[in-house]
């Protein structure tokens, strides 16, 4: 038996126990998901690609199952409705098969209107989570507060067969980003470079768990830069790859920032920001603010900033300032699973309520106490952006900063390293870092 097939009964037993818990909480009977429908762009007849319900995916490792159903009934075996329909126009998804499915009872439906033969009898005692065009016959989504917040709120903690689940994206994501970083120092273009990564990875746009960001020299300096020139430039100064992968539903998330001439100046700092990084993510641990990785976040890239003469202040002054945030204007990072921004980053409780954002810090994705299962990305960045530093100047804080250091960096864009961090009873564990490691 495969690790992933022995640790998968687990994991049905615990989603099954917070099922029954967020039943509960809404007075519901039913828990009922439908895996999600492919429908047309306004106005023409494309239709937009298909995304998997994650709620869906949460249960079985299906990401291509449109017009499915599942239901999950506490103290019964939960029932997989899946659409086989007959078209010959697509290829019709293959019958339900491998380790996860003897869990479940398996009804094959050929239309879409055959499910409900097979949902609950009332739809009023059932919790139907989806968007609205998954509605069937009378069977319409409602998501419930009461039972999205508690599922939402503990789909944080990931069972070990999701963690598995991770580092097998991982495993995929590394072997994409090393074939990345060749082509880069081959003298691909962007464009080049993102083919490369997606064939090393065996994934296209549909598969990729988000957008490749692939960023030569200043292109660097756009935080979510997805452009890709399709030539490359002379002269290759920098290389920022921000791009994953996917493992039957779940998610990685890497960055990785090269330097084109291994002993540069610009170089030296990616090595400082990777320095400061690990020590970001070792405070992954049980009982720790994730704010507060945030906010020592600023502090150790102000004083990388600080070392390379690009602020004549120190550390502290550059945060109270604000002079860091033009550095560094978005967050330390993010949870990560089934979705790469996972969700109730903000979540008070699984009853619902939001943590607040620190002041000052409006781009943090998530604000809750770190516990043992949870998930999350560190990925600290060093930039020079235009209209964040005209802000510094505008805000009266220009003596703060040395320009000519900031225009000797400026053609490199910027620097981001992203890991994925699994907090445990005791020290993290990096699937990034291990990824990496593992593939020599």
């Amino acid at each position: 038996m495969s690790q992933v097939a022995a640790l998968y009964p687990s994991h049905i037993a615990e989603l099954h126990r917070r099922t029954e818990q967020a039943l509960a909480r809404g007075g519901f009977e039913h828990l009922v998901i439908p895996s999600g429908t492919s429908h047309y762009q306004v106005f023409d007849d494309r239709d937009y690609p298909y995304a998997v319900n994650p709620q869906f995916k949460a249960w079985l490792p299906l990401t291509r199952a449109p017009g499915s159903w599942l239901v999950a009934t506490p103290g019964q075996k939960p029932k997989l409705i899946f659409l086989q329909p007959f078209d010959y126009w697509h290829v019709v998804p293959s019958a339900p098969s491998g380790y996860w499915v003897e869990h479940f009872d398996i009804v094959i439906i050929r239309k879409p209107e055959e499910a409900l033969q097979h949902l609950p009898a009332n739809p009023a005692r059932c919790a139907i989570l989806g968007e609205p065009q998954s509605t069937v016959g009378h069977f319409a989504p409602n998501n419930p507060a009461p039972v999205v917040n508690y599922l939402e709120y503990h789909r944080a903690f990931k069972t070990p067969y999701e963690v598995e689940m991770m580092r097998q994206a991982t495993k995929r994501g590394v072997r994409a980003h090393r074939a990345a970083e060749r082509a880069f120092r081959a003298g691909a273009s962007e464009f080049g470079i993102h083919l490369v990564y997606c064939q090393a990875a065996a994934q296209d746009a549909n598969d990729l768990p988000y957008s490749n960001i692939i960023a030569i020299n200043e292109h660097g300096a756009v935080l979510h830069y997805t452009d890709r020139d399709t030539v490359a430039p002379q002269s290759p100064r920098s290389f920022l790859i921000d791009a994953g992968a996917a493992h039957d539903g779940y998610a990685c998330d890497i960055t990785r920032t090269y330097a084109y001439d291994a002993g540069s100046e610009f170089q030296a700092m990616i090595d400082a920001v990777d320095a400061a990084q690990l020590t970001m993510c070792d405070q992954v641990r049980a009982g720790v603010d994730y704010k507060q990785i945030h906010l020592d976040a600023h502090l150790a890239l102000a004083g990388v900033l600080k070392d390379f003469g690009v602020i004549n202040v120190s550390p502290e002054a550059a945060v109270a300032t604000g002079v860091s945030s033009a550095f560094f204007p978005h967050g330390i990072g993010h949870g990560i699973g089934l979705q790469v921004h996972d969700v109730a980053g903000f979540a008070a409780s699984d009853e619902g309520g939001t943590i607040a954002k620190p002041d000052g810090h409006p781009h943090l994705r998530l604000t809750r106490v770190l516990e043992p299962g949870m998930a999350v990305t560190i990925e600290p960045g060093l930039y020079f952006i235009d209209m964040l530093l005209d802000e510094v100047k505008k805000n009266g804080h220009a003596d703060s900063v040395d320009w000519a250091r900031v225009d000797a960096f400026k053609p490199y864009g910027g620097i981001r390293i992203e890991d994925d961090v699994v907090c445990t009873d005791d020290a993290p564990v990096n699937l990034t870092r291990d990824g990496f490691a593992e593939a020599g």
